[in-house]
């Protein structure tokens, strides 16, 4: 079969289309025909095995697992002894390990049914920042009534945090750039701020909740607009390759929120059984539907990892089979 393969650590350059075996599923997997699959954050920092802690999952001097890609749709070609949930030809999504191929592998636990109202490009567009978005505002408290701001509004994380946010009854601002001001509004917020003409941190409104997917102010600032009793949920942001920016980040966001009841807390998000049926209903109900950016085939994988990487991707960038 094909697939992107990379068998040391670099830029996208270092990713090959290759033929290699079909996978075998274990007994608790099945094996997808994969229809789409999606680019997230996660997979840059596994190509380029950065930052360097990735390393203990990946490998230290070269990566163990040479497939790359984790959220995905597809159909069940096989499935492993102990699965129960799905048989072959079931259309599901959700996570798996080496996406971008033509088929790959995945724990039942990791997949759910694919709403019947999604296209499998919409439906691999989900996992990881639809997660990251849930854990996120729920890590905040979320509750109908809040005035919640969404920083970066229009990433892969923030249209989703937007629209799952609206659907708890909030009154959402987002926050972004100019030319993506009415895809921000489209997607139900309730207000938009541009960020090349203001900064949120410096006028006067207070917000209960920030999910700030960007990382692009300081602790203090941040603070500076939560109510009282509000919560900031760190989401995203720019790393080194020793984690000494984000650890110091974390450390002063500690010692700030330890001295007021205004938190800032990090969310991480971790896939579970329970979440992907949240996400899955709020798919079917047309309360959330993904957005998409781009789409790149397979072989140009690359490409498609170079643009998110230049962060200026809104939505979800989708790779497809050739």
């Amino acid at each position: 079969m094909k697939a992107i393969v990379y068998r040391r650590y670099g830029p996208p350059e270092v990713l090959r289309l290759d033929e290699i075996d079909k996978p075998a599923p274990k007994d608790n997997e099945v094996r997808l025909k994969v229809r789409a699959a999606s680019v997230n954050p996660y997979d840059w920092h596994f190509m380029r095995g950065t930052p360097y802690m990735v390393r203990l999952i990946a490998g230290f001097s070269k990566p163990k697992f040479i497939g790359l890609g984790a959220d995905v749709a597809g159909e069940v070609e096989a499935v492993g002894a102990s699965v129960t949930q799905f048989k072959p030809g079931d259309h599901v999504f959700g996570s798996c390990r080496g996406a971008f191929a033509e088929y790959a592998c995945a724990k039942e636990s990791d997949l759910a049914a694919k709403p019947e109202n999604l296209s499998f490009e919409q439906a691999a567009a989900v996992l990881i920042a639809a997660l990251t978005a849930l854990q996120g505002l729920r890590k905040g408290k979320i509750r109908a009534g809040q005035k919640v701001l969404v920083n970066g509004a229009s990433g892969g994380v923030g249209t989703f945090a937007v629209q799952i946010a609206k659907s708890f009854s909030a009154e959402v601002t987002g926050v972004t750039s100019t030319r993506n001001l009415e895809l921000v509004r489209s997607i139900g917020a309730d207000h938009v701020i541009d960020y090349t003409a203001s900064d949120f941190t410096q006028n006067s409104n207070r917000y209960d909740l920030i999910l700030d997917c960007v990382g692009n102010h300081s602790p203090s600032a941040l603070r500076r607009v939560l109510a009282p009793g509000g919560i900031c949920v760190g989401a995203g942001g720019a790393t080194d390759v020793w984690l000494i920016g984000p650890i110091a980040r974390a450390a002063q966001t500690t010692a700030l929120s330890s001295l007021s009841d205004r938190k800032l807390v990090g969310i991480l998000a971790k896939s579970n059984p329970q979440d992907l049926a949240i996400l899955r209903d709020l798919l079917q109900s047309g309360k959330v539907t993904p957005v998409i950016d781009r789409r790149y085939p397979l072989h140009e994988t690359p490409a498609a990892i170079r643009y998110l990487e230049a962060g200026h991707a809104h939505g979800k960038v989708v790779i497809l089979p050739d």
